[in-house]
């Protein structure tokens, strides 16, 4: 499985979650307006997963399948996941 197909298959599970995310920088005029790293944060009581477009793909995948596995591990373990993505998601460690 390609890298950007493990990362719509994330963002599929996020959107079941209800968790927010944001792909930040796309639009952005020069480097300098890129976020320089994705992360998880908490805005208003909902959680937000912020994709840093300046980052590999590999890296935007690690940081939505730990923000998966830490507030919303309920709905990976409902959902069917394709082995890869699956595969993937059970070797994320898991914040508290």
């Amino acid at each position: 499985m390609e890298d950007v197909d493990v990362l719509e298959c994330l963002l599929e599970v996020a959107a079941a979650a209800d968790l927010h995310v944001e792909i930040a920088g796309r639009d952005a005029k020069s480097d300098g307006d890129r976020p320089l790293a994705s992360g998880v944060c908490r805005v208003r009581g909902q959680w937000w997963v912020v994709l840093s477009s300046s980052e590999p793909v590999s890296a935007q995948i690690r940081t939505l399948a730990e923000a998966l596995g830490t507030h919303a591990q309920d709905v990976l373990e409902a959902r069917h996941l394709p082995p890869a993505v699956r595969a993937l998601v059970d070797a994320v460690p898991r914040g508290s």
